[in-house]
């Protein structure tokens, strides 16, 4: 089966996402700025975890900050390296010098602890109770343990097999942890839509070769280049299941209008 395709406003194949230019916007309509609505149809999702399915930002900025303090790093340093990434190779890159599966050891302790304020985010229920497991899947740089941890506690439903970060060599934004998850679905990567909030995820699912459709909860919309999309949340996406493949469909954000923003509030 061939690779799924993308389905403009207006029902004709949209162009080819160009990176180097402002993606998404309608070639259709001449040069108009606006994003027209667009249809994807993968025939299988990926789902990052933490800031797509769930929000358990203060609880990743907790264990971090705790960690970092104790450890003689800067606290906003330890936040941002770990964002999207395994805690085990951020304790490789901050602290090269300990005992990355002691330190591991702790900083999961602390994160499966600390539940306050997690919770689904907005968009995922609707979405989830669409999708029969065949078709997703969720890939993670959580361990098993805190991911269906936190995904019971959120109030997300667990799939039998997921990708995280103890199954894994390398981690996001390498791509394997995205070649893994859709070889869980029994699918080629090309046929497999990466649902991502960072940066280092958006860069390993397309590293896998996925179309990657990214959400604004953590990261800005300039760090998220290698998305092929961008939305501001999931409450702005509708799936839907067509025979033996999907319908995802959304209006993605304008790259343009957001920077106009943007720039406008610093003037």
């Amino acid at each position: 089966m061939k690779p799924f395709i993308v389905i403009s406003a207006y029902g004709l194949p949209s162009p080819r996402v160009n990176r180097a230019a402002p993606c998404c916007y309608s070639q259709i309509m001449g040069s108009s700025p606006a994003p027209s609505p667009v249809v994807l149809h993968p025939r299988g999702i990926l789902f990052d975890m933490d800031g797509v399915l769930i929000s358990s930002l203060g609880s990743v900025e907790r264990s971090w900050e705790k960690w970092a303090l104790s450890r003689g790093i800067d606290p906003a340093l330890a936040i941002r390296t770990a964002h999207g990434r395994r805690a085990i190779e951020t304790v490789r890159l901050l602290r090269p010098d300990l005992n990355d599966l002691a330190e591991l050891e702790w900083i999961e302790e602390m994160e499966v602890a600390d539940n306050v304020g997690l919770e689904m985010l907005a968009g995922v229920r609707p979405i989830l109770e669409a999708l029969p497991e065949k078709f997703w899947t969720v890939v993670t740089s959580a361990t098993d343990r805190l991911a269906r941890s936190r995904m019971a506690h959120g109030g997300v439903p667990v799939p039998a097999r997921i990708v995280s970060a103890d199954m894994v060599t390398n981690g996001k934004p390498d791509p394997e942890p995205y070649l893994k998850g859709s070889d869980f679905l029994g699918l080629a990567p090309p046929d497999c839509l990466v649902i991502e909030d960072s940066a280092s995820g958006a860069q390993a699912g397309h590293a896998a070769g996925c179309k990657v459709l990214a959400t604004l909860f953590s990261h800005s919309l300039e760090s998220l280049v290698d998305a092929d999309w961008v939305v501001r949340s999931l409450e702005d996406v509708r799936v839907e299941v067509v025979r033996d493949t999907l319908a995802v469909s959304f209006t993605p954000v304008s790259r343009e209008a957001i920077a106009a923003q943007a720039e406008s509030l610093h003037l």
